[in-house]
């Protein structure tokens, strides 16, 4: 059986940097009751003129193709990942496959909605797809416009003050070498907290007068919906699970990780986890704090960049792990 391993990787952030004494001037908050409670000093914000979910994830895999040294037609599918599409429909996949000059070729696109756990749950998509022969060379991004759904009030500013926008891309191709590249993924979901973290609206499960009213646009159903303290405390618990359960699964312990990297949602989640799993503090990458949260697109925009940084070598045994809305939550345990 092939196993799959990443051979590139690539990201692409939008060019306006807002800070947070930027967000001080549009609500009430400020720049130490941010940082104390998120770790955040800086998020990037798209620009409507020239930025598109899919040209971002498209600007990653160029960067991440030219790193492979692969050419763009020898991919044959692209995984999406992102709860911030350019359409209500179609996926942003077919946008990025015409955008990548793939649209004659008429490859695969497949997207997926797992917010900040989509990129992981990406990558074990792809992963089965090369181990089964289907596919040879697969992109996989995540991807996220979230500052254009933000409201910038008092009502909302502890979720306006987390969420940025960027996209983050891999190249995954198959490999002869055994036990080389992704050793193992794992994937779980409780929707028993679907509400904790969600948008409600526009939803279709309403009477179709219903779908979208303008009381709806100046509700607070329309926008992130986020019990901070609860997700705080299951995410905790459920990213200790899951990088125990990778680990366990592949006869390793926490001593072999050189590299862990887990979803950018808080920098006191990061901190914990890395103090639970007593790992030296540059084992632990970190960015949230020029980025925000950048939900599915944060994962792979820390791997290029912790890559690009010379944090990851060959043979590196490297750990990706994720919580967020649905709850959803996975791991993936690489050898580099």
């Amino acid at each position: 059986m092939k196993n799959s391993r990443i051979v590139g990787v690539g990201h692409y952030v939008p060019e306006r940097v807002v800070t947070n004494q930027d967000l001080e001037k549009l609500m009430d908050t400020s720049d130490e009751w941010i940082v104390e409670r998120t770790g955040i000093k800086e998020r990037r914000y798209f620009n409507y003129e020239k930025d598109t979910c899919a040209n971002m994830a498209t600007k990653a895999t160029k960067m991440a193709l030219e790193r492979a040294e692969v050419d763009v037609n020898e991919i044959d599918l692209i995984v999406f990942a992102t709860i911030t599409p350019d359409y209500m429909f179609p996926g942003s996949g077919v946008l990025m496959q015409r955008e990548l000059g793939l649209d004659k070729k008429a490859i695969a696109a497949l997207d997926i909605r797992n917010a900040c756990s989509g990129f992981i749950y990406g990558l074990s998509i792809a992963d089965q797809f090369i181990k089964t022969g289907m596919y040879k060379t697969v992109a996989v991004v995540g991807a996220e416009i979230q500052s254009s759904a933000l409201e910038f009030s008092d009502r909302q500013r502890h979720v306006s003050i987390i969420f940025g926008d960027g996209a983050g891309a891999v190249i995954l191709q198959a490999t002869d070498e055994s036990g080389k590249g992704i050793l193992s993924t794992h994937m779980h979901s409780d929707g028993t907290y679907a509400e904790e973290l969600y948008v409600r609206d526009p939803g279709s499960s309403r009477k179709r007068e219903e779908r979208l009213t303008p009381e709806m646009l100046e509700g607070v159903n329309i926008k992130a919906h986020m019990n901070g303290n609860l997700v705080f405390k299951h995410a905790v618990v459920r990213f200790m699970e899951v990088i125990t359960e990778a680990l366990m699964a592949n006869g390793k312990t926490k001593e072999d990780i050189d590299l862990l990297i887990p979803h950018q949602a808080n920098l006191r989640i990061t901190n914990f986890i890395q103090q639970k799993l007593q790992l030296d503090e540059e084992k632990v990458f970190s960015n949230i704090q020029k980025y925000g949260n950048t939900t599915g697109a944060s994962i792979p925009i820390a791997l290029s960049e912790a890559w690009s940084e010379g944090k990851i070598k060959e043979n590196d045994l490297v750990c990706l792990a994720a919580f967020g809305s649905g709850f959803t939550w996975a791991s993936a345990l690489i050898n580099w």
